[in-house]
């Protein structure tokens, strides 16, 4: 895109911020703006950044807070992975280990040189994705350019006024977490609404990692409440070139199962046969369903065909969550019959 929205929004703030300072009743205060260092020179530049303290290896504290950062920031980072996957228009996903060892580096240097602890941020990945960012090298300069602003142009940066900001994150807030997104949670039954709701109210009256722990133990309850079982069996090793690949989906498939499915699928050789055999299966969580209907949506370019088998109506009709109205509301292509 051309003009970019927020960009223009931050543009348009400047501009009132330079207009209203010509009457004291209306100008911003200092507080009310963005304020970032500004060097005068290049020793300026360089006496900003600070060697770590280690006088304080002995402080227990210091290794608490450490374990503490570590825990939080990568709690957030793969939330917003997860978050960024499904806003990704070609339905791709992202290695989370490969993410978190990237962050593990950079927060090693930011900490060699005084920085902040880095972490995803969920507002710029969906910013980069709406903006028509579609590669890492959109991440890449997405980096070079915030480092160029911060270096030439902090002066221009600290006209920003923090409101124009906050219109930016309100607007993009909304647009991640809209109530049609309540709404659809709600329809997929208790078990789902009550550990979402749950969770958003921890987050917000307590804090991330709290929040996280609280969903997550109504989750495993939920889990251990159902008799949980294995999700599937599936066997690479076995595989023959020329016949089908076989995947037996067990009784109920949580949303704990989604890593070693999307594993199975990824790893699945190019230009086999697939058959998902749902026989035994009553209960599957909607983030699996939506792990294997992108898997199918991608499949025809990787010349793997999908076939699900063992699909009935009338014997899941009184399941918990009913299989085979999820799949069919995710549009996915079944041809159901027993074997």
């Amino acid at each position: 895109k051309l003009i970019q929205g927020p960009l223009v929004v931050v543009s348009l703030g400047i501009g009132l911020n330079l207009l209203f300072r010509n009457w004291s009743d209306l100008a911003l205060l200092a507080t009310q703006m963005v304020d970032i260092p500004v060097a005068n020179s290049f020793d300026d530049f360089v006496g900003q950044f600070a060697s770590p303290d280690f006088t304080q290896l002995g402080n227990p504290r210091i290794y608490i807070l450490g374990v503490t950062i570590a825990v939080v920031a990568s709690l957030e980072t793969l939330l917003c992975l997860e978050a960024t996957d499904k806003l990704d228009p070609f339905k791709r996903v992202a290695p989370p280990n490969r993410e978190l060892v990237a962050q593990g580096i950079g927060n090693l240097i930011a900490g060699f040189i005084g920085g902040l602890p880095l972490t995803q941020v969920i507002v710029r990945s969906s910013t980069n994705i709406q903006s028509g960012g579609r590669t890492r090298a959109s991440s890449f300069f997405h980096g070079v350019l915030m480092l160029i602003c911060v270096v030439l142009l902090p002066v221009v940066i600290n006209l920003i006024p923090l409101a124009s900001l906050a219109a930016i994150l309100l607007v993009v807030g909304y647009k991640l977490a809209s109530f049609n997104i309540i709404k659809q949670v709600y329809k997929m039954g208790q078990a789902e609404f009550i550990p979402f709701i749950v969770t958003i109210f921890g987050i917000v009256f307590t804090d991330l990692l709290t929040g996280i722990s609280i969903g997550l133990v109504l989750a495993i309850f939920h889990i251990l409440w159902n008799n949980y079982k294995a999700a599937y069996f599936f066997h690479a090793d076995d595989y023959v070139s020329g016949e089908p690949i076989k995947i037996q989906l067990s009784e109920s498939v949580t949303f704990l199962n989604k890593a070693g499915i999307s594993k199975a699928l990824t790893e699945l050789p190019d230009g086999c046969s697939l058959i998902i055999d749902a026989s035994k299966t009553v209960s599957i969580h909607p983030d699996v369903i939506e792990i294997i209907t992108n898997f199918e949506a991608t499949a025809e370019n990787r010349s793997i065909s999908v076939e699900w088998t063992g699909l009935s109506e009338d014997r899941n009709k009184n399941a918990q969550n009913n299989l085979f109205e999820t799949i069919k509301k995710h549009n996915t292509i079944i041809e159901a019959k027993e074997i």
